[in-house]
C-alpha cells in the first residue's frame, strides 16, 4: 500500500486526512501550525515536524494549502519538502492552471504532478463523496486514480492544469450565484417580502443549486479564500469584461466576516460563529 504524505491540515485537509485513513491508508502529515495535525494523530496518522521529514518515505504526497505563495514555500523553501524520483505530487490546493504549470517546472525530474482541486465540502470529503479534477498526464493520473477514488469521483479533465482550470470555471460560477441570491435577498427586505418565503421561492427557481449552498451547515468555504480564487479568475480573464464575477469579486473583498462560510454572505445563517471564526494555520 501507499505511503501517502498530507502538507496542509487545515478544514479541507483534515477532512481528506481523515478518509484517508478511514479506507486504510498509510499516512504521514505536517501543518504550519502543529496542533492542527492533533485529530489526525489521534485517528491513526504519524506527525513530521517539517515538510522533508513528512515525505521522506512518501509514494504519494498531497499539497492542500492555502495559495501557490504557501505550495511554493513548502515545496521549494526552507527545508523543503524535497521529492524523490518517482514520487507523485498530488496538488489539491486552489492555485490556478499558471501555478501549476509553474510549479511542475520547479519539481526534480522524475516526479509526475497532477493537480486534482476538488468540488465539494469538508462532509463530502469524509464521506468519500467528493468530485477530484484531475489535471495531468495520464500515466500519472492512472497511477494516483486508486488514492483519489478513495475520496469520491475522479473526473479527468486533461492535461497538466486542466484540473485547476476548471475548478476556477466551478468557482466563479459559486460566487456569482451565491452573491446573486444575497442581491434577491436584500431586494426581499427593501420591498418587504418575508425573508423565509423568498428564500423557499428562490429554491424553485433558478438559483436553487445556490440556495442549497447559501442554508448548507456541512460547508466551510471562507469568504478569503473566495476571494482568493475570484482574484484568480480575473487574472487569468486580464482585460476580458466579466462585469458579474468583478462585482462578485468586490463583495468578497468587503465582507465583514472574511474566514466565515460563503453562506454569510447572504445572512440565512446566523453569522455570530462566523464572527469569531479565526484564520485557518
Amino acid at each position: 500500500m501507499d505511503v501517502i504524505a498530507l502538507l496542509g491540515t487545515g478544514t479541507m485537509g483534515t477532512a481528506v486526512g481523515r478518509r484517508l485513513l478511514a479506507t486504510g491508508q498509510r499516512l504521514t502529515v505536517w501543518n504550519r501550525t502543529p496542533a492542527r495535525t492533533g485529530s489526525l494523530v489521534a485517528a491513526g496518522a504519524r506527525a513530521a515536524a517539517t515538510p522533508a521529514e513528512a515525505v521522506r518515505e512518501a509514494d504519494v504526497v498531497i499539497t492542500m494549502l492555502t495559495d501557490a505563495t504557501a505550495v511554493r514555500a513548502v515545496l521549494c523553501g526552507a527545508d523543503a519538502a524535497v521529492l524523490r524520483p518517482g514520487t507523485h505530487l498530488v496538488e489539491m490546493s486552489t492555485i490556478g492552471p499558471r501555478a501549476v504549470r509553474e510549479l511542475a517546472g520547479l519539481l526534480p525530474a522524475g516526479v509526475p504532478l497532477v493537480d486534482a482541486p476538488v468540488a465539494g465540502s469538508a462532509g463530502a470529503a469524509e464521506a468519500g463523496r467528493l468530485v477530484v479534477l484531475a489535471g495531468g498526464e495520464e500515466a500519472a493520473v492512472d497511477r494516483v486514480a486508486p488514492v483519489l477514488e478513495r475520496l469520491g469521483t475522479v473526473r479527468r479533465c486533461g492535461g497538466p492544469g486542466s484540473g485547476a482550470a476548471l475548478k476556477l470555471v466551478l468557482n466563479t460560477a459559486l460566487v456569482t450565484a451565491v452573491t446573486a441570491v444575497a442581491d434577491a435577498l436584500a431586494v426581499a427586505g427593501a420591498v418587504g417580502a418575508d425573508r423565509r418565503t423568498a428564500v423557499e421561492a428562490l429554491a424553485t427557481g433558478p438559483l436553487g443549486g445556490a440556495v442549497a449552498r447559501a442554508t448548507a451547515t456541512d460547508a466551510a468555504f471562507a469568504v478569503a479564500l473566495a476571494a482568493k480564487d475570484a482574484r484568480l479568475a480575473l487574472d487569468a480573464l486580464g482585460e476580458v469584461p466579466a462585469p458579474v464575477l468583478r462585482a462578485a469579486a468586490s463583495v468578497l473583498a468587503a465582507a465583514p466576516h472574511p474566514y466565515g462560510d460563503i453562506a454569510t454572505l447572504t445572512d440565512v445563517r446566523p453569522t455570530d460563529a462566523a464572527a469569531h471564526h479565526k484564520e485557518p494555520s
